[in-house]
């Protein structure tokens, strides 16, 4: 058998780019980055000087009106530093938001319909801050819809 040879052609060559150089900019001064700490423990410590002064802090804003302040301020110091940075999130966001608890409640039940229901918000009075808080951005979301 014989086999026939063909001339194949070859593929043309690609152009090759040039390579672009980006110019960096003149050396200069360094200036110094400041990094804050990204632990848990050791933002406690920056913000506010320790877990005693954060829960004690927080116990005031937290409490429910039948709640004893003093109990709840030993409870928080029990919490680990990352529920502690959370609650002080929550209390910042509902005093520039809403003001106080009151408001916020009142707030929750004009959005839902049910500002006149005793028992609707009875039972809001009884969740924490932070439920109250989830409540009225769920609520919020849904008058935008």
């Amino acid at each position: 058998m014989v086999t026939k040879k063909t001339d194949k052609a070859k593929p043309a060559k690609k152009p090759v780019a040039k390579k672009t150089t980006i110019k960096k900019p003149p050396k200069g001064e360094k200036t110094a980055v400041v990094t804050k700490p990204r632990h848990p423990r050791a933002r406690v410590l920056e913000a506010h000087g320790g877990k005693d002064a954060i829960a004690k802090s927080l116990a005031a804003v937290i409490a429910r009106p039948d709640q004893d302040t003093d109990l709840l301020e030993t409870q928080l110091k029990k919490a680990s530093n990352q529920q502690l940075l959370r609650l002080t999130r929550v209390t910042a966001t509902v005093k520039q938001k809403y003001g106080n608890r009151d408001k916020l409640i009142a707030a929750i039940g004009t959005a839902e319909n049910k500002a006149k229901d005793k028992d609707f918000i009875a039972k809001l009075e009884s969740y924490s801050l932070p439920q109250l808080l989830d409540l009225a951005t769920a609520a919020e979301r849904r008058a935008r819809a």
